[in-house]
Order: structure tokens, then C-alpha cells, then sequence
């Protein structure tokens, strides 16, 4: 009886070994399943698919775990100059002398000397193209005054874009204790820098000579190659640790549509540029990019009094396009909204915009004009129409 009791047990025990091992198999399996979306699978800590200008996520792979981002830190370095460029508080033509604290960096270099003298375009360009870590610090002096305050800046801009799982610790990714982010964060500095398309004629760029101003000239290659063997792409930044292995932000534009893919920590160069070309890929193969309103089309009619035979016609000032998912049959909406006076319109001048809607998600707007003169009437003009429509009712 003993022993049957006992054979009983083992029994049990081996039928509760296999559930578990099968119920941890499926489990794993699963969560394979969730970042395999069309046959992707890529070989990396975390990954990001994204189109850009709707922030539609199409892949993802652990990307809101912190992980050591290398160079792609200069995407932020990038940013902040930009935003200064563009809001005309710095020029491409202002001058940065060199530090001797900006040409200590090691790692990738433009070979900068001390005291030396280069342009902002310069020293951006050294940023962009051959990832130098003294361009960088460089930029970080000449913006913040110092590099710790610079990339007190950094951070701040971290936090108002909302990457709530980035710290920088410096202004080029080198190794720091606690200089983590993510690739959704990642992603989010990326969109930033895009509004600011002066930067892709630097990211793009796959080899420039330094030479004026030098003794010897300084042959920049880009890190990012697929610049080179990516058609369309032109951008945005790589990285390399040994601690954070390969790391990427690659953007590419095709037929109209911009993608955005980010790669975290992926073992070797070819695996991150693989992935990296693979997801891009994968994206212009669901989007498309349509145009919604050509330029000079008639959008609207609009009364000028309330029998309606008094009207001017709204004409689209651009060209708008939209890339847009091609199962998205969400409807497209335009919404004029006009700031008219009580004055006198010329042909051809600008009296408001066309809000343009997919689905309830205003994705952009363009400046509409109209198609002939008018003027827009007072008291005395609203209350002669009131009256004419009275006598047309026979009241």
C-alpha cells in the first residue's frame, strides 16, 4: 500500500513538472510573438519602428528599457544647437575656439587643436559626420558656457519632451555612471531634431574634407553607412560602447514617407545596420504618402451676406501631403477658420487656414486666400440684407 501511495506521489509530481515547463514555453513564446510583426524579428537589447510624423510605432522591442545610448547622445548635443540656430540666437557663421578641455576627449575625434578656430556649421558638421566626442564638448562650452551646464540644458529639454527614462551625463555618450536612455526616448529627440531639416544636410553628408584653416586636412567619414547603402537615408546618428554595443537612429525618406528606426545594442555594426535597414524597409512597406490639397485648389465657398449670392472662394496657398497607414481609412476633414475684418480683401491675400483632420487628429494646416476682391460690411450692410430678405418673403 506504501509503495503504491508512493508511486501515486512521483506520479503527481512528474504531471506538475511537465505543466509548469509547458506553461513557461508558451509564456516565452508569446512574448516572442509580440515583437515578431511581419515576420521581424531583430537581434538587438531593444529596437523602435516609428513614423515620424504621427508618432505611429509599427515595431518595438523592449523600448522602454534604460540601456547605455553611446553616441546617439549628440542627437540631443544636435538639438539644442539647432533650436538655437533656427530662433537666431547663435549663427552657422559664428566662431567656437577650440579648448584644451575639448580636444582631451578621446574616443572618435575630428581632431580639433586647442585654440583653434571653426564655425558653428563646422564643428556641427564634425558632430554629424565623424561623431567627434571634442566637437561635441566644443558645441556643449560655446552654447552652455560649460559643459555641466549644458548638459543641465540637455536634461531640461529631456524633461519637456517628455523622456521620462533618459539622464545625460555628458554632452557625447562616453561612458558615465547613470547616462541611460531609451528607444522610445531616443525616438522622441529624434521627431524633435527632424523639424529642424537644416540638420539633414550634415547627417547625410558621407565624407567631407576639413582642410582650410589646417596644416593637414581631416578626412570626415560618416559612422552612420548606411547613408551610403540605404537609398534615402539621411540620418540621424550612431553609437559605440563597449558597454552599450552598437546603437543607431537611422531615418530614411522614400516616395514622400519619412521613417524613423532606433537599434539598442545590437552585438556588431552589420547586425545594427541589418536590422536597422530591415525595420525601414518594413515601414515604407505600410505607408504611403498622399496629397490632400494641391496648390491654388478651391476649398471653400463663403457668403457675404445670407442670401449667399454675395461669396468669395478659399484657395489652398501650398501643396499639402499626408503619409498615412495604408489600412487607415480614418475620413480626411478640412476645417477653414477665417479672422475676417470689417475692411477691404485684395485678390490673392491671405485671410485664414484650412485646419486639415484625419479622423479627429489634426495632422497639419495650410494658409488659404482668396479668389477675388470683397469687403466685408458693417451694421449698415447686415441690416440692408435683413431688409431685402423681408421684402422677398412679402413680410
Amino acid at each position: 500500500m506504501k509503495k503504491f501511495i508512493g508511486l501515486l506521489l512521483m506520479l503527481s509530481l512528474t504531471i506538475c513538472f511537465h505543466m509548469n515547463t509547458y506553461g513557461t514555453e508558451n509564456s516565452s513564446e508569446e512574448n516572442e510573438i509580440k515583437s515578431d510583426v511581419g515576420g521581424i524579428t531583430v537581434d538587438c537589447r531593444s529596437a523602435l519602428l516609428i513614423e515620424p510624423t504621427s508618432g505611429k510605432i509599427l515595431y518595438e522591442k523592449n523600448s522602454n528599457e534604460k540601456f547605455a545610448p553611446a553616441s546617439v547622445t549628440k542627437i540631443m548635443t544636435m538639438l539644442l544647437a539647432m533650436e538655437k540656430v533656427d530662433s537666431g540666437q547663435i549663427s552657422l557663421f559664428d566662431t567656437i575656439t577650440i579648448s584644451e578641455n575639448a580636444k582631451a576627449m578621446g574616443g572618435s575625434t575630428m581632431l580639433l587643436d586647442t585654440g583653434e578656430v571653426r564655425t558653428v556649421e563646422e564643428i556641427l558638421k564634425g558632430i554629424a559626420i565623424c561623431s567627434g566626442n571634442d566637437a561635441a564638448v566644443a558645441m556643449a562650452e560655446y552654447i552652455g558656457g560649460s559643459e555641466q551646464n549644458f548638459v543641465n540644458m540637455m536634461n531640461e529639454r529631456a524633461r519637456e519632451l517628455g523622456m521620462s527614462n533618459t539622464t545625460f551625463m555628458n554632452s557625447h555618450g562616453l561612458p558615465a555612471s547613470g547616462h541611460l536612455s531609451t528607444a522610445n526616448d531616443i525616438s522622441l529627440m529624434s521627431r524633435e531634431l527632424l523639424k529642424h531639416p537644416q540638420i539633414l544636410k550634415y547627417t547625410g553628408i558621407y565624407m567631407e574634407t576639413l582642410a582650410e584653416g589646417r596644416k593637414t586636412p581631416v578626412e570626415m567619414v560618416n559612422h552612420n553607412k548606411l547613408v551610403r547603402f540605404f537609398p534615402g537615408c539621411d540620418g540621424l546618428k550612431t553609437g559605440f560602447t563597449d558597454e552599450a554595443k552598437y546603437c543607431i537612429s537611422a531615418t530614411a525618406q522614400k516616395d514622400g514617407v519619412r521613417m524613423l528606426s532606433i537599434i539598442v545594442g545590437a552585438p556588431t555594426w552589420q547586425i545594427r545596420n541589418r536590422d536597422a535597414s530591415m525595420l525601414l524597409n518594413f515601414g515604407f512597406s505600410q505607408f504611403i504618402n498622399k496629397q490632400i490639397v494641391a496648390k491654388d485648389e478651391e476649398i471653400e465657398q463663403v457668403p457675404l451676406n445670407k442670401n449667399g449670392d454675395k461669396f468669395f472662394i478659399l484657395k489652398a496657398q501650398d501643396d499639402f501631403y499626408c503619409t498615412i497607414h495604408k489600412s487607415d481609412n480614418a475620413e480626411i476633414r478640412k476645417f477653414c477658420k477665417l479672422g475676417l475684418k470689417n475692411k477691404k480683401y485684395e485678390i490673392n491675400e491671405i485671410v485664414g487656414t484650412c485646419e486639415i483632420y484625419l479622423g479627429d487628429q489634426l495632422i497639419g494646416e495650410v494658409n488659404v486666400y482668396t479668389d477675388r476682391e470683397f469687403k466685408v460690411g458693417g451694421f449698415v450692410d447686415n441690416l440692408k440684407d435683413n431688409l431685402r430678405k423681408l421684402i422677398d418673403l412679402g413680410i
